[in-house]
């Protein structure tokens, strides 16, 4: 069954309440959701406009209640809860009419029922008092209930706005004008949403990359810490990708649009942060599931209590019998409204989120929050998540005596300068860090998988990559004058992240398509339970599968490159990539930081957020389990009938007290997990 995007209730597939936006259905549970989620800014509005309204008027009813006396004070009263009643309580009585039209029952139409119980109730003192035995009106119930959770509902919706806080800053990045190079090679300026896939725009020092696309003609370095975390500048040449959102620092580039609007990073990112704000677990379901059954069992709760107090008041001839009557009724509608119930995972999840997003954790799919609780064996991919992604030189090896290492290097870092191969990369950063000056080498031409081809003062120069994946050889006219050895080193915390794993009783695992003695090396300086090497990455997914039959459940990390499969299979994939691989990994968690101590982190976020969702259920529920039999009448043995006069504010004090402390705790999750070490 559907959930509705924006209050998270379940909702019938054959409702009609549907919107269709980019290709996916939506479906609410009434047009109030709907509104909110198709303009939240004016809905948001109108919220805060019928809050002042409600406690405009219900602050003087409830001062003329109690502390001011005067001949037409029940119709002044009257006239001042008819705007509270019938304009700020319009959206419970929009969602009550949908929730009956639906046969289910939700938090609307109990405040509904019971408000206007209270509300009509009193005008009918007013009109027949010869027909109800009391003078007693109750206006300041209804009005004050509904200030008090339009208040709750106001509060909620402004702290669930700020979860997507980070969204917004990130589209704020996006210029809102761009120079797009039109077909006559003419610069023109034009609105960033009339760029299309292929255009070629501009990017001076100093600007925002607007789109994702591909350098045609320049040279920059970037500003990609607003992405990746790191604050060293990405040097961007001919054929490098940018991403939208990440700062031109001091070059002129020429970009081809490959993505753009919502197809691109930044945009992904945004939605992604709104998903996981309003994402779901197991134990949300269940408070769903609660409040839909809850509903019809409070309303006959009250009902029954309602017939008890009539039956036994009329036997004992209590002029009070009408006054009971009404006042249990609403009594136990109010004080059972799930509200608390409804907030237990929303405001957990919420907390849990914010807190993961400061930490660079971005939970993709909320749920997995609840399958982290459980993981007990954790599997990474090897290049690029336990080791660096880009190697390092360990060694030259001199072939030919007319040579030496330094010379080897020099005319290697030379030739790979006109590379962007990883290795390439590697060698040319040794050879600055050795101070090296670099030649300029003519008729140079790269063929993937073979090596790169040059001149230099008449002499061929060729770098063939090795038979091994960590090596490169090096021939000048044909003769092989050196061999460079590389390895991928460790990264600093993969050590200590394995150790935390390890002391919360999680085995680990390695699965790579490198190496086996490269996985051995690294498995055992890491001290990983199970290695599999030389692995393809159909075969990845397939070892998962297994581990799963074993009755482990599986956290996938990996650089999402050729990890696809494997993060789709896991109970849990983390993706650890960065960049543009952030808008097409498959993973539930994405790591926006090269950080691996945030899969131990993120372990820990699923433990305590499950833990805290479930205190927050049985909180409410038992919340509701022993107050419900004081408005139903327990009470009135010791107090006397009395009690039922304040009931239903205390009930709807006792019902905000009950969210409040829902919340509260919530928030406790925050500065627990910042204490996660």
């Amino acid at each position: 069954m559907p959930t509705d995007p924006v209050c998270g209730m379940f909702v019938p597939q054959n409702t009609n309440i549907v919107l269709i936006k980019d290709g996916d259905t939506y479906y609410f549970c009434s047009t109030a959701c709907k509104i909110k989620f198709q303009q939240p800014i004016e809905a948001r509005k109108k919220d805060r406009l019928a809050l002042i309204v409600a406690w405009s008027f219900a602050i003087p009813v409830l001062i003329i209640t109690y502390f001011i006396s005067f001949g037409m004070k029940d119709y002044v009263m009257l006239v001042l809860s008819l705007p509270v009643q019938f304009y700020s309580g319009l959206k419970f009585y929009k969602g009550a009419y949908q929730a009956i039209k639906m046969r289910s029952g939700n938090m609307d139409l109990l405040i509904a029922l019971g408000t206007s119980v209270a509300f009509f109730f009193s005008v009918a003192i007013i009109v027949f008092p010869s027909f109800i035995p009391t003078n007693t009106t109750y206006f300041d119930t209804s009005t004050f209930i509904i200030a008090l959770i339009l208040t709750g509902s106001y509060i909620q919706d402004i702290t669930e706005s700020k979860a997507n806080d980070a969204a917004n800053e990130l589209i704020k990045r996006l210029p809102s004008r761009v120079n797009l190079i039109d077909v006559n090679g003419t610069t023109i300026t034009v609105s960033l949403d009339k760029l299309k896939k292929d255009n070629v725009i501009l990017v001076k020092p100093g600007e925002n990359v607007p789109v994702d696309g591909t350098v045609i003609d320049g040279g920059t370095e970037v500003d990609e810490s607003m992405i990746s975390g790191e604050p060293e500048p990405v040097v961007k040449i001919k054929g490098s990708s940018v991403i939208s959102g990440t700062t031109n620092l001091n070059g002129v580039i020429k970009v081809r649009v490959d993505s753009v609007g919502k197809d691109s990073t930044i945009n992904k990112i945004s939605e992604l942060i709104e998903h996981a704000a309003a994402g779901r677990v197991k134990s949300q379901k269940l408070a769903d599931i609660f409040s839909a059954y809850f509903v019809p069992v409070v309303i006959g709760v009250s009902i029954v209590t309602a017939f008890f107090w009539y039956g036994f008041l009329s036997y004992a001839g209590s002029s009070a019998v009408y006054e009971i009557t009404i006042l249990s009724f609403v009594s136990v509608i109010i004080i059972a409204c799930p509200c608390a119930i409804g907030l237990a995972a929303p405001i957990t999840l919420l907390v849990a989120s914010n807190a993961s997003l400061k930490n660079h954790l971005l939970l993709k799919n909320i749920s997995s929050l609840e399958k982290l609780a459980k993981i007990n064996l954790a599997v990474f991919d090897k290049t690029g998540t336990l080791t660096d992604s880009r190697p390092d030189i360990d060694k030259i090896v001199v072939k030919d005596g007319r040579y030496n290492d330094v010379s080897v290097l020099e005319y290697a870092a030379s030739l790979e300068q006109y590379s962007n191969h990883p290795i390439a990369s590697a060698i040319v950063k040794y050879a600055k860090s050795k101070h090296i000056t670099l030649k300029d080498i003519s008729q140079v031409e790269e063929k993937p998988g073979e090596g790169i081809y040059g001149e230099f003062n008449g002499k061929n120069i060729v770098i063939k990559r090795g038979d091994s994946l960590n090596s490169v050889s090096l021939y000048v006219n044909n003769v092989l004058i050196g061999d460079i050895l590389l390895s991928y080193h460790i990264k600093k915390d993969a050590v200590v992240v394995i150790k935390k794993l390890h002391s919360i009783g999680i085995k680990t695992a390695i699965i790579t398509g490198d190496r086996l003695a490269e996985a051995n090396r690294v498995g055992s300086m890491l001290n990983i339970d199970y290695i599999h090497a030389e692995i393809t990455p159909e075969k990845k997914s397939e070892i998962i599968k297994k581990y799963q039959k074993q009755g482990y459940y599986v956290m996938y990390a990996g650089d999402g490159i050729n990890d696809a499969i494997a993060l789709e299979t896991a109970d849990v994939g983390v993706a650890m990539g960065t960049g543009s691989d952030i808008a097409k990994e498959s993973g539930d968690v994405i790591i926006l930081k090269d950080d691996l101590l945030l899969v131990y982190y993120l372990k820990k976020v699923g433990d305590y957020t499950l833990s805290k969702i479930k205190q927050n259920i049985l909180w409410a529920i038992g919340y509701n389990a022993v107050l419900i039999p004081v408005a139903a009448g327990a009470l009135v043995p010791i107090f006397g009938l009395g009690i039922y006069s304040l009931l239903p504010i205390l009930a709807a004090l006792a019902m905000g007290m009950s969210s409040v402390s829902v919340v509260l705790n919530s928030l406790l999750l925050k500065h627990k997990l910042n204490k996660v070490q």
